[in-house]
């Protein structure tokens, strides 16, 4: 495999990695900034305003430590599901990670988070997701508003998608779609007004 090519994708999961942290990191920064006012309510806001900023950091660093790195992970890590749950708690996504997904191995649920990125992503004004275990793999249903993921998604999760043609915004996809040809499938794309589908099928 041509090395050039890993680096770009290395350099666009960092990218993407670092532009979901930069929210929280830069929130802890601003809040440590106003502890030292005079006034004790405004210290109290402050205060709440980090903690709750180092619980959005965390969740995200540890999701992406599972979905983009090491499938095992370390003794005593956090299960895929609570991973998910945490990463989504407080935003406008709800996602429902079923029983059956949680009884499949580390590399299939590594795959169908990367496959939740994919369709949060297409969910910008919010939504749910219905992650379960299909015949082939997971899959899952997304409703919200839109058509679902964009043209350079849907490129990007095509098996022969250029890599030179990837942004921060379209490397989930990839990276998810090399995931499932590594377990010798791909993710398939099904959509319509208000929903859409992302299922693994066998090639």
């Amino acid at each position: 495999m041509n090395p050039q090519v890993d680096l770009r994708v290395v350099e666009l999961l960092c990218a993407r990695l670092c532009h979901d942290l930069v929210g929280p990191v830069a929130a802890i920064s601003n809040g440590v900034e106003l502890m030292g006012d005079d006034d004790p309510d405004f210290v109290r806001d402050a205060v709440a305003l980090v903690g709750d900023a180092s619980g959005k950091a965390s969740s995200r660093l540890q999701f992406y430590r599972f979905a983009f790195g090491y499938s095992d992970g370390p003794a005593g890590a956090q299960a895929p599901h609570a991973l998910v749950e945490a990463l989504y708690e407080g935003t406008n996504v709800y996602c429902e990670y079923g029983d059956d997904v949680r009884g499949l191995s580390l590399e299939w649920q590594k795959l169908a988070c990367n496959m939740l990125l994919v369709a949060s992503e297409a969910l910008p004004r919010g939504g749910r997701i219905l992650l379960k275990a299909g015949a082939a793999g997971p899959e899952l249903e997304a409703m919200g508003e839109g058509s679902g993921p964009s043209q350079e998604i849907r490129t990007a999760l095509s098996p022969g998608a250029a890599v030179g043609e990837l942004t921060p915004r379209t490397i989930a996809a990839y990276f998810a779609a090399q995931l499932a040809a590594a377990l010798e499938c791909r993710i398939d794309f099904i959509g319509s007004p208000g929903s859409f589908r992302l299922r693994v099928v066998k090639d």
